[in-house]
């Protein structure tokens, strides 16, 4: 049986969730024929000694290894040559950023497996830590309505211990007859819902929320068929609008005239329409004041997402005439909470989350061999596979005569 690595995070800032929780590394030990080896970290949420409690072996060196585990792209200067890796590498988009990184990989003979492209067959992502990031991201933008209306005051999440602790916080909270739009129907909306649930915030139909004034909180929650349309045959189903997503278009502009927060959770890339365009926030009919945009695609869905705040500072405003990044809570601003790293704020919860989804849907077939595997293999031994051969361009080495 192969032998696994957990890596340290090398990119800053540090990321100190994990592929792995001890407890999950000690089932493994205990009931497969993996042999587990942790590369020493002071930045985990999980210390190297309780790792080593676990069975595990603590060291430096993992060129032993046969599959290295980390969370984020590993910096290139961390590669191990002729190595196989499961990691986050942002690449699968051309993202510019990680160009080096993806070159780097090729040169290197890596086999890359990217956990953002292990999919159920009906593409459904299997693993990711989306479910915290909506249960973070939804708590900072309730977070961010508060501090603008003056009304309630939530601590910050990562103060809290663990997911039990902040559940805490919410007792007596009475939220003001607020309306909240909740986009996206994957794991990160299933995150959003369960604050929605835990605030007390009463689910209302999309005719109702547009039409009705309300004396309690209310959200809507808006899916793929309640968001899109076909420009012409006015019908959506979830294959062709993947397939053919610049033939359709969005209907979410109505809400946003009875929206004070969105929550948005949709998937989005540059052939799917965006929720609203940039000039829309100008005019008087656009209410919304606070948008939590937690899929965080900088210019994407939510046009008036300017870019990644930290963990620390995770609200800025965009002026709704000038479009220019301003302090949060002006009056002549809408208030954007974009943080690249969300669960990093339930690093502990989110890791046992993930490592559950790892054991169950991924390393158990590892060895056998899957076609979920394959699919998600952008790099076999240095080289693109075929579904990923459109990256030929952007993984080649140039070089200068």
């Amino acid at each position: 049986m192969p032998a696994i690595g957990l890596i340290r995070e090398g990119k800053i800032p540090a990321d100190n969730r994990v592929a792995l929780t001890p407890s999950q590394c000690r089932w493994i030990l205990k009931n497969t024929g993996f042999k587990i080896f942790v590369q020493p970290s002071p930045a985990r949420c999980f210390e190297d000694s309780e790792y080593e409690r676990s069975g595990a072996v603590l060291q430096e060196d993992l060129s032993n290894c046969d599959l290295l585990l980390g969370i984020k792209e590993v910096p290139v200067n961390m590669l191990l040559a002729d190595k196989t890796y499961m990691f986050f590498s942002h690449t699968k988009k051309m993202q510019p950023y990680n160009q080096k990184l993806m070159q780097a990989m090729v040169e290197k003979k890596i086999t890359l497996i990217d956990y953002e492209c292990l999919e159920h067959e009906d593409g459904q992502r299997i693993i990711g830590f989306g479910f915290f990031a909506g249960i973070v991201g939804a708590h900072n933008g309730l977070m961010a309505y508060g501090e603008r209306i003056g009304a309630y005051k939530l601590g910050r999440v990562y103060k809290q211990k663990d997911y039990l602790e902040l559940i805490h916080t919410y007792f007596g909270l009475k939220l003001p007859p607020v309306k909240i739009a909740v986009t996206g129907s994957g794991r990160v909306a299933h995150g959003i819902l369960e604050i929605m649930n835990l605030v007390d915030a009463q689910e209302v139909e999309p005719d109702e929320y547009v039409s009705k004034t309300f004396s309690y909180p209310v959200y809507v929650h808006l899916k793929g068929a309640g968001l899109y349309a076909h420009k012409e045959k006015r019908t959506y189903t979830r294959d062709d609008f993947h397939a053919n997503a610049q033939q359709y278009e969005c209907l979410f502009l109505p809400y946003a005239a009875q929206t004070d927060i969105l929550m948005n959770g949709v998937y989005w890339d540059k052939n799917i329409p965006r929720l609203f365009e940039a000039d829309d926030i100008k005019t008087e009919s656009f209410r919304i004041q606070t948008i939590a945009d937690i899929t965080d695609d900088a210019c994407g869905s939510v046009p008036v997402n300017l870019g990644d705040c930290p963990m620390d500072d995770p609200v800025y405003g965009v002026d709704r005439a000038t479009f220019q990044r301003t302090a949060p809570y002006l009056e002549t601003s809408i208030d954007v909470m974009a943080v690249g790293n969300l669960p990093n704020e339930l690093p502990r919860d989110a890791s046992r989350f993930f490592g559950e989804q790892l054991i169950k849907h991924v390393l158990g077939d590892y060895t056998k061999g899957s076609r979920v595997i394959e699919k998600a293999t952008i790099l076999k031994q240095g080289k693109l596979t075929p579904g990923f051969a459109y990256l030929s361009g952007y993984a080649e080495i140039r070089t200068v005569n």
